[in-house]
């Protein structure tokens, strides 16, 4: 539009034009629907109350400059100048950027370099006013307004933060991760509260110049990381909207431990008594302080106090990681019997915690007995290695028990807890046999010490510890933690959706123990096993129509030699969601009804089926037009007519049914229904000729045999056969009635016989109209009267004769409806053509009017069996006339 205009102005004009620009400002709230009145430019730029000039003007037309991002969210009316927004939703979020101040133009999106606030966000647009005349460039500036339409949310759903034990009171910790909000203003982030302070913790906001809120953390009470060292709770961010919306993190505060414990020990003095015939290396007591501290704040070394002298220390060796004390020299006749150790605990930063052990020797004048041991299964460093379930009985190692004084009895016995036994080898002395009483188990028990004790008879004893090391044999199945895993999902799930994570344990150890996890042959190829992680997953999104139920099994196996493994089962339910519609078997029914059918019969079922289960598989039919004549029946699906229909007031109807489901939202489908109305002979014929039984014909004297006179013209209001109509004289009367004949066909009568002169006078004619009905045909009559003679003299009397009451002989015949006469058979078979007729009309599908169609038929070959020539079978009837009881049940419509 604007090429144009610079088509037709020149540079003066458009110098002018731009000086005409004008400036229009409207507020708008985001996410408003299609069709909100943002303004009206006429109006607002007054160009309505403007002059005008004298002679008539074209119509002022406004139209977008450009149309680009913006154009996109209004509708510009070009005749009455209202901007409306579009079907496109404002996103005030996603059109603006809030910490750019973007203002979008009707182009393009632009940043503009002076940073306007973060609550500015403008939509630009150029509006062209034409004609020439009134030409403008309007400049449109539309501010968005935010609503509070977005909730905080803090960006890491974990926020970790550590404070020191001894953060004095009013300590402040700025949070990091503050909670987010797309909004603006009172809309954003406003406060911040903790679900459980403990007690000691609360919450401060800061702002700073740009408005950001920062949450900080205030320590309220005194901290003690050997007490509580973590605190767990919830941070929750809080907008100032209407209804305020919320968001939360978990906050975990973690208490850093500082050096504010030294180590103690439990006991002041120790007393330990230790045999002067002791071997090198036996321990004599364990020393141990605590320090509840942490990490390098806990690091504990041993060492002698020096008042403990050299001999002391050259006799018992101190760990000073340990705190393991140890004989590490002989003992002879000079050795002191007490010592007194003094071991100080030594912590980082502390005063040394002291014990003080005393150890007191007491010397042995006689040789201990030797345990000499000869091990049988494997021993290394005086560990012996035995499998599990090793048979009963096992042998372990041979004892052999020596007494270098030979003048003690020595007695041998086992000391400990296992399934062992030892017992003496005989017919040897002093020789004795470990071995096992029953299977050893890894899983059970791992690891025993026992000690074979040698004592004299003087009381003193000597002991050989022996270590058991029970090894591992791959004598355990993994074993699932269930056997039945009955899962569930969601159809129209997302690929590779996660369903279980199975797990199995194995008793056994090593690579014994390790587990890895298969599908067994009975599952579909688009589950999927992680070996090791034992996580199931569908690669595929699963239909409940299609499936519904997955039963599969899965292995867990171990990777010892010869592997075990056992099974369990995965039963998969896919649960519905109502993702299809309504489904009509036919999405167009045809159904044929007799008219007169009453009122709230049965005119057909809709079948209609959902492939979703439960309520999203509830089917509602509904009809949505002519709901004031037909109703549905919901649960049967039945379609009802409420009135009885007439076929001649309307012959068919159309309808929409709409089937909608109980999911939520709603599906639904719709389907047309057609129903025709079968004709039923409730009409009549009406003769519309004459119009009176007081009408009368002059007929001339010299008319001419074969000449048409009149005739009778009927009508009826069905159809088919029911409305076929036949034409025949009933009754007569005149000087020579039998001189007229009437077509059965078309209703014409015509003179058979010239007119002679005894002939003239009133002639009466009886006509009954009749159709061809079933089960019974209708009939209606006419009298047709003829007056034959030159020329109408006298009215009155005519009309006279004719009020009077006739005396006619009645000429009852039965009628023949647009069939040509035959004096040939008429077969049944005649008919064919007529029931292939009323097959195609009714579409194959109505038995009911095929069966009628045959019985017409055979019906009409029977007559037309017995007809002859002459269709105006003549039966003679005394007496005068009563129209009423011409048929048992006649339908009379006398000319109306």
């Amino acid at each position: 539009h604007l090429l144009l205009f610079l088509l037709f102005v020149g540079p003066f004009n458009c110098f002018a034009s731009y000086s005409r620009a004008t400036e229009l400002f409207y507020s708008l709230n985001e996410g408003l629907p299609a069709g909100v009145l943002i303004g009206n430019l006429a109006r607002d730029l007054q160009l309505a109350s403007g002059q005008r000039p004298a002679a008539p003007q074209p119509p002022l037309s406004f139209t977008l400059a450009s149309s680009g991002l913006g154009g996109q969210y209004v509708q510009l009316d070009s005749h009455s100048g209202e901007l409306h927004t579009s079907a496109v939703e404002i996103d005030r979020e996603a059109l603006c950027v809030e910490s750019s101040g973007a203002t979008i133009f009707g182009g393009a999106a632009t940043v503009s370099s002076s940073s306007p606030s973060s609550e500015s966000c403008l939509l630009l647009l150029d509006v062209l006013v034409l004609p020439q005349e009134y030409f403008r460039l309007v400049k449109v500036k539309i501010a968005i307004q935010d609503v509070n339409d977005n909730a905080p949310h803090f960006p890491v759903p974990h926020i970790h933060l550590s404070v020191p034990e001894n953060a004095p009171v009013n300590t402040r910790l700025a949070i990091e991760h503050p909670a987010l909000d797309p909004d603006v203003g009172t809309n954003s982030v406003q406060t911040y509260r903790l679900r459980d302070n403990y007690g000691v913790f609360t919450l401060d906001v800061e702002e700073n110049e740009s408005g950001e809120r920062t949450p900080y953390l205030i320590v309220m009470g005194a901290l003690d990381r050997e007490k509580r060292g973590e605190y767990v709770t919830v941070i929750i961010a809080e907008d100032g909207g209407t209804p305020p919306l919320m968001g939360s993190a978990t906050l975990t505060i973690g208490i850093s431990d500082i050096n504010d414990n030294c180590p103690q020990f439990s006991d002041s003095q120790l007393n330990v008594t230790l045999y002067g015939n002791s071997s090198l290396g036996t321990q004599v007591a364990t020393v141990h302080a605590v320090d509840m501290d942490l990490g390098s704040n806990a690091q504990l070394t041993y060492s002698y106090s020096q008042k403990v002298p050299q001999p002391s220390r050259d006799l018992f060796h101190l760990d000073e990681s340990t705190g393991a004390i140890t004989l590490s020299s002989k003992v002879d006749g000079d050795t002191p019997r007490l010592h007194r150790l003094i071991i100080l605990g030594n912590g980082p930063g502390c005063i040394p915690a002291v014990i003080t052990v005393l150890v007191t020797i007491i010397k042995v004048m006689m040789r201990p007995p030797e345990v000499v041991p000869r091990f049988i299964a494997n021993e290394a460093e005086g560990v012996v290695y035995l499998k599990e379930l090793e048979p009963i009985n096992t042998p372990i190692a041979f004892f052999t028990i020596k007494d270098p004084d030979e003048k003690y009895k020595v007695n041998c016995y086992l000391d400990g807890d296992g399934p062992f036994r030892l017992s003496p080898y005989k017919p040897y002395n002093n020789e004795y046999l470990l071995e096992t009483t029953k299977p050893l188990d890894y899983e059970t028990q791992q690891l025993y010490e026992i000690s074979v004790v040698a004592w004299i008879s003087e009381g003193f004893h000597v002991n050989k510890i022996i270590k058991v090391q029970v090894l591992d044999d791959n004598d355990n199945s993994p074993v699932f933690s269930q056997q039945l895993i009955e899962l569930s999902i969601e159809e129209n799930n997302v690929p590779n959706a996660f369903l279980t994570k199975l797990h199995a344990t194995d008793a056994d150890s090593g690579e014994r123990g390790q587990v890895s996890y298969f599908l067994g042959p009975d599952a579909p190829s688009y589950f999927s096993l992680d070996k090791t992680t034992g996580v199931l997953t569908v690669s595929t999104q699963l239909d409940r129509e299609e499936k519904e139920k997955y039963r599969y099994t899965v292995k867990a196996v171990d990777s010892g030699f010869p592997p075990r493994e056992s099974i369990a089962t995965v039963t998969i339910t896919v649960l519905d969601k109502n993702d299809n519609s309504p489904r009509f078997i036919n999405k167009d029914f045809s159904f044929f009804v007799p008219e007169n059918f009453p009122g709230f019969g049965e005119i057909g079922v809709i079948s209609v089926t959902d492939a979703d289960a439960g309520q999203n598989g509830w089917v509602a039919l509904s009809v949505l037009n002519g709901s004031d004549i037909f109703v549905i029946d919901t649960g049967k699906g039945v379609l009802r007519a409420k009135v009885s229909l007439d076929r001649e007031q309307q012959s068919s109807y159309v309808l929409w049914i709409e089937a909608v489901d109980g999911g939520d939202p709603a599906l639904s489908s719709t389907a047309k229904i057609t129903i025709l109305l079968l004709d039923i002979n409730d009409n009549p014929p009406l003769v519309l000729f004459p119009q009176s039984n007081m009408s009368y014909l002059l007929v001339l004297p010299s008319t001419l045999p074969g000449s048409p006179i009149t005739e009778v013209y009927a009508v009826d209001k069905d159809t088919g056969m029911n409305a076929v109509i036949a034409y025949s004289i009933i009754g007569r009367r005149g000087p020579r009635p039998e001189s007229f004949r009437i077509d059965p066909k078309t209703g014409n009568i015509t003179l058979e016989e010239s007119l002679m002169q005894n002939d003239y006078g009133l002639y009466r004619l009886l006509v009954k109209v009749s159709d061809h009905g079933y089960p019974e045909p209708l009939h209606s009559t006419v009298m047709v009267n003829l007056f034959v003679n030159d020329t109408v003299s006298n009215e009155s009397y005519i009309e006279s004769l004719l009020r009077k009451e006739p005396d006619i002989s009645i000429e009852e015949k039965q009628p023949q409806i647009s069939i040509e006469p035959t004096h040939k058979k008429m077969e049944s078979a005649s008919c064919m053509p007529t029931l292939v007729a009323l097959s195609v009309i009714s579409l194959g599908s109505i038995a009911l009017v095929t069966g009628m169609g045959i019985y017409i038929c055979l019906r009409k070959g029977k007559k037309h069996h017995r007809a002859d020539e002459n269709l105006e079978v003549q039966i003679p009837l005394n007496g005068r006339i009563n129209l009423h009881m011409l048929e048992k049940k006649p339908m009379e419509i006398s000319n109306i």
